[in-house]
Protein backbone atom coordinates (compact mmCIF):
# COMPACT_ATOMS: atom_id res chain seq x y z
CA UNK A 1 0.00 0.00 0.00
CA UNK A 2 0.93 3.88 -0.08
CA UNK A 3 1.95 5.34 2.60
CA UNK A 4 0.04 9.22 2.67
CA UNK A 5 1.96 12.40 2.47
CA UNK A 6 2.56 14.11 5.99
CA UNK A 7 4.27 17.00 5.07
CA UNK A 8 3.75 19.63 2.54
CA UNK A 9 5.55 19.91 -0.38
CA UNK A 10 7.87 22.58 -0.88
CA UNK A 11 9.05 23.77 -4.24
CA UNK A 12 13.48 23.44 -4.33
CA UNK A 13 15.30 25.38 -6.64
CA UNK A 14 19.03 24.51 -7.38
CA UNK A 15 21.34 25.13 -4.93
CA UNK A 16 18.75 24.05 -2.24
CA UNK A 17 16.72 27.29 -1.49
CA UNK A 18 13.16 26.73 -1.29
CA UNK A 19 11.16 29.45 -3.22
CA UNK A 20 7.27 30.10 -2.19
CA UNK A 21 5.79 31.13 -5.18
CA UNK A 22 2.18 32.97 -5.26
CA UNK A 23 -0.93 31.37 -5.88
CA UNK A 24 -3.85 32.61 -7.88
CA UNK A 25 -7.01 32.30 -5.50
CA UNK A 26 -9.93 30.90 -7.36
CA UNK A 27 -11.52 33.84 -8.00
CA UNK A 28 -8.24 35.12 -9.23
CA UNK A 29 -8.15 32.39 -11.76
CA UNK A 30 -12.02 32.73 -12.75
CA UNK A 31 -11.33 36.45 -13.62
CA UNK A 32 -8.07 36.07 -15.81
CA UNK A 33 -10.57 33.12 -17.57
CA UNK A 34 -13.16 35.10 -17.78
CA UNK A 35 -11.04 37.78 -19.59
CA UNK A 36 -9.85 35.85 -21.78
CA UNK A 37 -13.23 33.91 -23.21
CA UNK A 38 -14.21 37.98 -23.06
CA UNK A 39 -10.76 38.75 -25.11
CA UNK A 40 -11.91 35.63 -27.61
CA UNK A 41 -15.54 37.09 -28.19
CA UNK A 42 -13.97 40.68 -28.65
CA UNK A 43 -12.16 39.55 -31.61
CA UNK A 44 -15.09 37.55 -33.21
CA UNK A 45 -17.34 41.02 -32.36
CA UNK A 46 -14.68 42.83 -34.07
CA UNK A 47 -14.80 40.51 -37.33
CA UNK A 48 -18.20 40.41 -37.50
CA UNK A 49 -18.27 44.44 -37.68
CA UNK A 50 -20.37 44.69 -34.44
CA UNK A 51 -18.95 47.87 -33.32
CA UNK A 52 -21.34 49.16 -30.32
CA UNK A 53 -21.33 45.58 -28.58
CA UNK A 54 -17.41 45.59 -29.28
CA UNK A 55 -17.04 48.43 -27.74
CA UNK A 56 -19.33 47.45 -24.22
CA UNK A 57 -16.90 44.10 -24.69
CA UNK A 58 -13.87 45.91 -24.57
CA UNK A 59 -15.18 47.73 -21.54
CA UNK A 60 -15.06 44.79 -19.23
CA UNK A 61 -12.52 43.60 -20.30
CA UNK A 62 -10.50 46.02 -19.73
CA UNK A 63 -12.29 46.22 -16.02
CA UNK A 64 -11.42 43.13 -15.84
CA UNK A 65 -7.25 43.11 -17.04
CA UNK A 66 -6.75 47.32 -15.97
CA UNK A 67 -5.61 47.15 -19.29
CA UNK A 68 -7.48 48.23 -22.73
CA UNK A 69 -7.44 45.04 -24.87
CA UNK A 70 -5.58 44.57 -27.87
CA UNK A 71 -7.77 44.81 -30.94
CA UNK A 72 -7.31 43.37 -34.48
CA UNK A 73 -8.13 45.06 -37.38
CA UNK A 74 -11.43 43.86 -39.20
CA UNK A 75 -10.52 41.41 -41.71
CA UNK A 76 -12.23 40.06 -44.66
CA UNK A 77 -15.53 38.20 -43.38
CA UNK A 78 -15.92 34.55 -43.34
CA UNK A 79 -18.79 32.77 -43.43
CA UNK A 80 -21.14 34.92 -41.11
CA UNK A 81 -22.89 32.20 -39.92
CA UNK A 82 -19.89 30.39 -38.51
CA UNK A 83 -18.28 33.22 -36.52
CA UNK A 84 -21.86 33.98 -34.85
CA UNK A 85 -21.96 30.31 -33.60
CA UNK A 86 -18.43 30.77 -32.84
CA UNK A 87 -19.15 33.90 -31.19
CA UNK A 88 -22.53 32.85 -29.51
CA UNK A 89 -19.91 29.65 -28.09
CA UNK A 90 -17.53 31.97 -26.38
CA UNK A 91 -20.67 34.11 -24.95
CA UNK A 92 -22.07 30.68 -23.00
CA UNK A 93 -18.52 30.13 -21.68
CA UNK A 94 -18.10 33.70 -20.31
CA UNK A 95 -21.63 33.43 -19.00
CA UNK A 96 -21.09 30.50 -17.55
CA UNK A 97 -17.17 31.71 -15.58
CA UNK A 98 -19.19 35.12 -14.95
CA UNK A 99 -21.85 32.92 -12.66
CA UNK A 100 -19.43 30.94 -10.99
CA UNK A 101 -17.44 34.28 -10.40
CA UNK A 102 -20.75 35.95 -9.40
CA UNK A 103 -19.98 38.80 -12.06
CA UNK A 104 -23.53 40.11 -12.74
CA UNK A 105 -22.50 42.85 -15.41
CA UNK A 106 -20.69 40.49 -17.28
CA UNK A 107 -23.40 37.63 -17.40
CA UNK A 108 -25.95 39.74 -18.20
CA UNK A 109 -23.81 41.32 -21.34
CA UNK A 110 -22.68 37.37 -21.98
CA UNK A 111 -26.22 36.64 -21.83
CA UNK A 112 -27.47 38.92 -24.38
CA UNK A 113 -25.08 38.48 -26.91
CA UNK A 114 -26.03 34.65 -26.76
CA UNK A 115 -29.56 35.90 -27.52
CA UNK A 116 -27.91 38.44 -30.15
CA UNK A 117 -26.55 35.64 -31.54
CA UNK A 118 -28.78 32.81 -31.97
CA UNK A 119 -31.09 35.33 -33.14
CA UNK A 120 -28.72 35.91 -35.79
CA UNK A 121 -27.72 32.57 -36.60
CA UNK A 122 -32.10 32.06 -37.25
CA UNK A 123 -32.17 34.83 -39.43
CA UNK A 124 -29.49 33.33 -41.71
CA UNK A 125 -30.78 30.04 -41.19
CA UNK A 126 -34.36 31.47 -42.82
CA UNK A 127 -32.64 33.73 -45.51
CA UNK A 128 -30.77 30.44 -47.01
CA UNK A 129 -34.27 28.42 -46.67
CA UNK A 130 -35.57 31.05 -49.19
Amino acid sequence: MYEPIRTKPVVQRMGGTTVDYPHSSRGEALGIQLAGHLAALLAVTDELGLDEAAAEIAAQVTRLRGDQPARAPRGPMGGAAALHQRAHDLAARALLVAASRADTTVAILAAERMDAHAAALESLDLAGAL
